[in-house]
């Protein structure tokens, strides 16, 4: 019970104290999850991020679910999974008491244009690093190009993009082990 609290605790810090969504929480769950506890490595964390990102749900979510499933199985996702959603759960709860009274006031309107501009620089962050991760090579560089012209230009739904880039990473890979035992 007690490394279940940990968990739930690790998850309710990361859940309270990252703004801007899930990709804004990349640098919280990489310092909390890889560095302080040891609990999965920076390659797990971009694999639970990338299927997280292609199931269906909230990608903080989805990712809290996978790490507390591989550290205590069923009981290890639910409370991860709790402790994410707990801290944000709280805050709505009390912005959805008071917001539409202060809403209106310009001061308000003005910090909500502020905190927007820092989530954009938080999620371009995140981006960033998990690009350098994962963009390891020529093929890597070609297949994000592709992808990225194909989302920000066709209506593909992202779920087929995930699908056919993992599976062209399986057949890129297939080639590459003929080629080796050639």
């Amino acid at each position: 019970m007690k490394e279940l609290l940990r968990l739930f605790g690790a998850f309710a810090k990361i859940g309270a104290f990252t703004f801007g969504g899930g990709y804004a929480m990349l640098p919280m769950l990489e310092k909390e999850l890889v560095e302080k506890h040891g609990w999965v490595t920076e390659e797990d964390l971009a694999d639970y991020f990338a299927i997280g990102q292609c199931t269906p749900g909230v990608i903080a979510v989805n990712t809290a679910t996978f790490v507390g499933y591989k550290l205590k199985r069923i009981p290890g996702a639910i409370f991860a999974t709790l402790g994410v959603i707990f801290p944000s759960m709280i805050l709505i709860l009390i912005l959805a008491a008071f917001l539409s009274n202060f809403a209106s006031f310009e001061v308000v309107k003005h910090a909500f244009a502020g905190i927007r501009v820092c989530v954009c620089v938080l999620i371009f962050s995140s981006v960033w690093k998990l690009g350098k991760k994962s963009l390891k090579n020529w093929i890597c560089w070609v297949i994000f190009g592709i992808v990225f012209l194909l989302a920000a230009f066709s209506d593909i739904a992202t779920a087929i993009l995930v699908i056919a880039t993992g599976l062209l990473g399986f057949v890129i890979t297939l080639i590459r082990e003929r080629r080796k035992k050639a």
